[in-house]
């Protein structure tokens, strides 16, 4: 019989893929249902493993190119193409770096590499000189991040013939565009990229303008990881730039539009001398007087933060620190000629937040002191934890069970059965959203910062990339970012399995939008997969739903209790 909460198809529904999809992937997983009692077969071979309620989670190997895939039930039948896209040998000259216009210092290197069909001359034509291209061996490919959330962690061999060579451009000027060649009949020839190389005398001096702190990276794109974000006032130069990108002069690439251009006259190096602390509404507050807001990065690790100012120069004597609820004792030294740093050496190993901004030209670092956990019944008193239910509105479904149950349905209607259960235990509760509504991701962070809860979680269900095993995955999985997360992410996952008899899929470090945010520990709860057919009638049972809550709500009771006690 169908688990509660879980009605039986009327008829054959796929709900993934669509009917026309294109994937890289070996194979596709399919996710629907149909009444128990009919038998459903994809490509004419039968699906046997399906739950109670009738759901279904095949994976099918797909061949390089089209597929023709039909489901069948009854006298229902579903027609689906799937492509699946493979590199093909390259016919034509593609030219891979640079693709975007460049703007280097004198004496950088700068590599042009591009795919082209084997034994060609390929060459490119820059300035004025020519420089020839050599055939390279098979390079190393390395997996997707998302190699990681479906254990399918392997490198690769390019197959693609690559061509490759380096200059170093010693001369400041404009090199025009590169100009990118191959011999054949007929020869071809392709505009790329424009590569200028900057007078270091005139390096353009920027300020960070973006509300929530400038993005900062490790390259330039999107796709290169995450460093402290730069507070908004920072000024730093600009030392190199590719397309839209720019790095500054510490090392971080930012994006031109989260800054501001200024004259090149203005200062870019600070001097500190004195700093000083107070403490302010469960907040201890460390100022920095610097003369030019700078670059910072900020570590967090066990017992201790650290705080680099980048472009500085100490000229420190006195330091005021009272006795501090949050720290024992701030350590400096200074690293090189124009890099500071501070190390805050903490009480405890449990950190419950921090913010920082420039006021002016301040800098001001606020760590957030211990909650307390009150006697009795209700604990969690003073206390704020703000739900994040994931998704909403009609554009933002997010996952979709095997009857098209969309996940943002779901994540809300167990935050609506969380909150009670943690307001019994004396916690204010702020959610997110309290209905079917659009909420973007900069509103639920902006929702984190105004409630400075103790602590944030953001309330999801999960699936899987393409390649990923639909049918054999579930599990109650967390996310972190900030190291002050990892311990509340650790201790969730295995609570919440181990109290309600459910897989554990895994903890992960993972850089996303509700796990950035550093005013409180702050977790990404995956808490079971909307596209596995047995799990899915777990997840929208409504009992289970409570049991779930009232779980949940005593693991961050428990959690609480012994962070602060450590």
């Amino acid at each position: 019989m169908p688990v509660a909460g879980v009605m039986a198809a009327p008829q054959l529904r796929v709900v993934y893929p669509p009917p026309q999809h294109t994937t890289t992937a070996p194979q596709i997983f399919f996710i629907g249902t149909a009444p128990p009692e009919m038998p459903v077969t994809i490509n004419g071979v039968p699906v046997g493993d399906r739950s109670p309620a009738g759901h279904f989670a095949p994976s099918v190997p797909l061949q390089p190119g089209v597929n023709r895939i039909t489901v069948t039930a009854g006298k229902q039948v579903l027609a689906f193409t799937i492509t699946r896209a493979v590199a093909a040998p390259p016919t034509t000259l593609k030219p891979l770096e640079p693709t975007l216009d460049l703007v280097r210092l004198p004496n950088d290197i700068v590599c042009f590499t591009a795919t082209a069909p084997p034994n060609r001359s390929v060459a490119i034509q820059l300035g004025g000189d020519r420089l020839a291209l050599a055939p390279l061996p098979a390079m190393i490919q390395l997996p997707s991040n998302l190699a990681a959330l479906i254990d399918q962690a392997a490198v690769t061999s390019t197959t693609a013939p690559l061509y490759r060579n380096c200059r170093q451009l010693r001369a400041p000027g404009d090199y025009g565009t590169v100009q990118w060649q191959m011999g054949g009949n007929p020869p071809i020839t392709l505009a790329g990229a424009r590569i200028q190389v900057a007078d270091p005398a005139q390096r353009p001096v920027v300020e960070v303008t973006r509300e929530l702190g400038g993005v900062a990276r490790t390259g330039a794109g999107t796709d290169y990881s995450r460093l402290t974000p730069l507070p908004v006032g920072t000024r730093a130069r600009v030392q190199r730039q590719t397309g839209d990108w720019l790095q500054l002069d510490y090392g971080g690439w930012i994006r031109a539009n989260d800054v501001r251009f200024l004259a090149s006259a203005v200062p870019t190096t600070a001097t500190i001398r004195s700093i000083t602390s107070r403490q302010r509404l469960g907040w201890t507050e460390v100022i920095f007087p610097l003369d030019v807001p700078v670059p910072i990065a900020i570590d967090q690790g066990d017992r201790h933060l650290t705080l680099t100012l980048y472009n500085t120069i100490p000229q420190t004597d006195i330091i005021r620190l009272d006795a501090d609820p949050v720290i024992q004792r701030l350590d400096w030294q200074a690293i090189g000629s124009d890099k500071v740093q501070y190390r805050f050496n903490l009480h405890h190993r449990q950190q419950w937040g921090y913010r920082v901004a420039y006021e002016e030209t301040r800098l001001v670092l606020q760590l957030r002191h211990p909650p307390r956990i009150q006697r009795g019944s209700r604990p969690l008193a003073g206390l704020t934890i703000l739900l994040d239910p994931g998704h909403g509105g009609p554009d933002d479904l997010g996952a979709r069970g095997p009857d098209g149950t969309p996940e943002k349905v779901v994540t809300l209607a167990v935050a609506q059965k969380l909150a009670p259960e943690l307001e019994a235990l004396g916690a204010t509760v702020v959610l997110t959203r309290t209905e079917d509504m659009d909420l973007d991701l900069p509103d639920r962070i902006l929702a984190i910062e105004a409630a400075q809860p103790t602590l944030a979680l953001s309330l999801h269900y999960n699936a899987l990339p393409d390649a990923g095993d639909a049918r054999n995955t579930q599990g109650m999985g967390a996310f972190w970012y900030h190291p002050q997360s990892h311990d509340l992410a650790v201790f969730l996952a295995e609570y919440l399995s181990r109290n309600l008899g459910r897989q554990q899929y895994g903890v992960f470090w993972n850089n996303l939008a509700l796990t950035r945010p550093t005013v409180a520990p702050a977790v990404l709860l995956e808490l079971g997969f909307m596209i596995h057919p047995e799990e899915f009638e777990w997840i929208v049972n409504p009992q289970a739903q409570q049991q779930l809550a009232r779980t949940l709500a005593q693991g961050v009771r428990q959690w609480l209790v012994q962070a602060i006690a450590d």
